[in-house]
């Protein structure tokens, strides 16, 4: 397969697909169930399902007794299977079949001119606007069956699941309407069979509020089920005898909407989205709890399995991927986000000072974006404790290549937030430690290596240290998850070691917009503001080595690339450990292109770029060598600090433990192998 194929990277394409109903006619219902279906092959969708009973109507109460309409169905049915031979998709469609001594509500499994399997509704609900039990037989307990009809044969039950064998990770489980509203749904059982694409086809008419139930129940399935559910209710053209029909239509994916279609829509429609079946397998690895239920189980299942036959070639991708997948674009969700992150930051500091005893904090300021939020945790974290802000020990410590604007706003901020401060130039130190280590610098050459920046950091983390011991106090961390992923920090005597890191949990790409909603939310005063707001627009730089007069000072993201791309990089790595290949491959369609996608709210217009697939994968290869090969130890004694997003954190106590000897040899064959240059 081409890297451009969303199937060569875990996709599959689903619909949720709504024809007009034509009551009692099916017939007319065949040939538009037919119509939807060659649209779906079209756009190479994998797996179509349609509504309830879709082939003779839902509301058509006791015609579905009639054997004229009953031959009618199964005529309907014997075309529409014909008719599917040369189309790619799996097509689910609700009919009314006899079976023994009774009829049934099934969901019939069709691909490639046969019928895989027909799985009968087992909850019929006979309440209130309902009367199934009137028509239909349960299918409960109906397993290992065949049926027949005409001159079809197929499997025959509620034990049934349908899984590709060219399309690793499609396993389709199917539930029918009821089967859902239920404590204990037939789709619980089904995906801890294996079924990671649950289809639910719907009758359910409408009223008011049902379609926030509806949808209510989809999503909740989905994040128990660690499944896809892909959801079609019946729509316009139904009886309106005694109720009404929205045409609801709706995929979700591990608890998020993926998808949904126009309610009310006057004629059909068609739903796709691409689900990530290597994300669920990935999540039901992680997740062992999830094959522990498994377990308690007795279940037997029979598979039917099926060539799928997907295309090579580039068909697009239906999904939204998020530029930075720890900042979310909608703004109602990163206001709740900066919300959480920075009061989990806050009481994390409180509970580690309270139980200490701990006074005072010790914190170097830089006027950069990670010690300026470390300091505005701290400041919230003394005012919740009743402590007066003079308890924060804030030095700045300038150095060979300290910038004006820098010092500026380290020192307006710690005078705004009425800190105690200190200014402690560490050139001098550092000058003679050059010296008595034999360095060039100490004997003014202008060397600017490794050794002279690490010079530079680890004086100024002795110095914190030695004045949290003078001034019974400790020191706060303030390097963030990104620079620990990518081991941009000086171990041991440096940035790397603190007593208590607020920030450790935190991405870069997250900080710049923690710090927007403390000024938003109004939590200090106008001066700190406005502080914060010129903090916001500075260069990354680390201010190790000096510049020359009109030169551009040091960047960071010159030696290790974008934040932005790394930061893209860690979360899929850390949160799912996906191929580099499938990274680059969602990174391309998340970067290549400014205009399109959400960006996050009052993110700066100056600072949105685009990247293409050279750069991408430039810069997830640094990625794989830093953090597979290179950076592990000094996260394996990296200090404590409060996990904060659900991207996961790089504590050996927590989300991620890793040898600190480890090979990227895997990952780099990944990246080389499946990734164009």
């Amino acid at each position: 397969m081409t890297f451009h194929s969303i199937y060569a990277h875990g996709f599959a394409r689903v619909a949720a697909c709504v024809t007009t109903s034509h009551v009692a006619d099916p017939s007319a219902n065949a040939k538009a169930v037919l119509a939807a279906a060659n649209a779906c092959h079209e756009q190479s969708v994998a797996v179509a399902v349609f509504p309830e009973l879709c082939l003779s109507g839902y509301a058509i109460e006791d015609l579905v007794k009639q054997d004229p309409l009953l031959d009618a169905v199964e005529r309907g049915l014997a075309g529409l299977v014909e008719a599917s031979a040369g189309l790619m998709t799996v097509l689910i469609v609700g009919a009314p079949l006899r079976f023994g001594h009774r009829i049934y509500n099934c969901a019939v499994v069709i691909h490639r001119g046969n019928v895989l399997g027909v799985v009968p509704k087992t909850y019929l609900p006979t309440y209130r606007e309902f009367y199934e039990g009137r028509h239909f037989a349960s299918g409960a307990g109906m397993v290992g069956e065949t049926i027949a009809f005409g001159r079809l044969h197929a499997p025959f039950g509620v034990d049934l699941l349908f899984s590709a064998e060219d399309v690793p990770g499609l396993t389709i489980g199917v539930e029918i309407c009821e089967d859902m509203w239920i404590p204990v749904t037939p789709a619980s059982e089904l995906a801890l069979a294996g079924a990671s694409v649950l289809i639910n086809l719907s009758g359910s008419p409408i009223t008011i509020g049902r379609a926030r139930s509806r949808a209510l129940l989809c999503q909740s399935t989905s994040a128990r089920c660690l499944a896809a559910y892909v959801y079609a209710a019946a729509g316009a053209g139904e009886s309106t005898t005694d109720l009404s029909w929205d045409g609801q239509t709706s995929i979700y994916e591990n608890g998020v909407l993926l998808a949904e279609g126009e309610r009310f829509r006057q004629g059909g429609q068609i739903t796709t989205a691409d689900v990530d079946l290597d994300l669920l397998r990935q999540e039901r690895a992680l997740m062992g709890t999830f094959d522990d239920n498994r377990r308690q189980r007795e279940a037997f299942f029979r598979k039917v399995t099926f060539a799928l036959k997907p295309p090579a070639a580039d068909i697009g991708f239906l999904r939204k991927i998020e530029r930075f997948p720890f900042v979310p674009s909608d703004e109602s969700l990163l206001e709740q986000d900066c919300y959480e992150a920075y009061n989990i930051q806050v009481a994390g500091l409180v509970q580690r000072m309270r139980a200490t005893g701990t006074k005072r904090v010790v914190i170097g300021v830089s006027g950069g974006l990670d010690s300026t939020h470390a300091l505005i945790v701290a400041a919230k974290a003394v005012d919740l404790l009743s402590l007066p802000r003079e308890n924060i020990l804030a030095y700045t410590m300038p150095g060979f290549a300290t910038g004006s604007e820098s010092k500026t706003h380290a020192l307006a901020l710690m005078q705004a937030l009425h800190t105690s401060w200190q200014e402690l130039d560490i050139r001098t130190t550092a000058t003679q430690m050059l010296k008595d280590i034999g360095h060039p610098f100490g004997q003014g050459e202008k060397l600017y290596d490794v050794t002279f920046e690490n010079v530079q950091a680890g004086l100024r983390t002795d110095y914190l240290f030695r004045l949290a011991n003078h001034h019974g106090g400790i020191v706060i961390g303030t390097g963030d998850l990104s620079e620990l992923a990518l081991g941009w920090c000086t171990y041991g005597v440096g940035d790397q070691m603190a007593h208590y890191n607020v920030n450790a949990g935190v991405p870069k790409t997250l900080i710049q917009h923690l710090i927007r909603w403390v000024i938003s939310s109004k939590q200090f005063s106008d001066d700190v503001n406005r502080t914060l707001g010129a903090i916001l627009v500075a260069e990354i730089s680390p201010e190790l080595v000096p510049v020359e007069a009109g030169q551009k000072p040091q960047s960071t993201e010159a030696s290790v690339g974008p934040y932005e791309l790394q930061d893209f990089n860690l979360f899929y790595t850390l949160r799912f450990g996906m191929r580099p290949s499938k990274i680059a491959f969602m990174a391309q369609h998340a970067w290549k292109d400014v205009a399109k996608g959400a960006w996050p709210p009052a993110f700066p217009s100056d600072r949105r770029k685009a990247y293409d697939l050279k750069e991408i994968r430039r810069w997830l290869e640094v990625f794989l060598r830093r953090f597979f090969a290179f950076s592990q130890f000094k996260r394996s004694a990296m200090p404590n600090g409060p996990k904060v997003s659900a991207g996961g954190s790089l504590s050996p106590r927590g989300d991620w433990r890793a040898p600190s000897d480890s090979s990227a040899a895997a990952w780099l064959e990944d990246l080389e192998r499946n990734v164009p240059n």
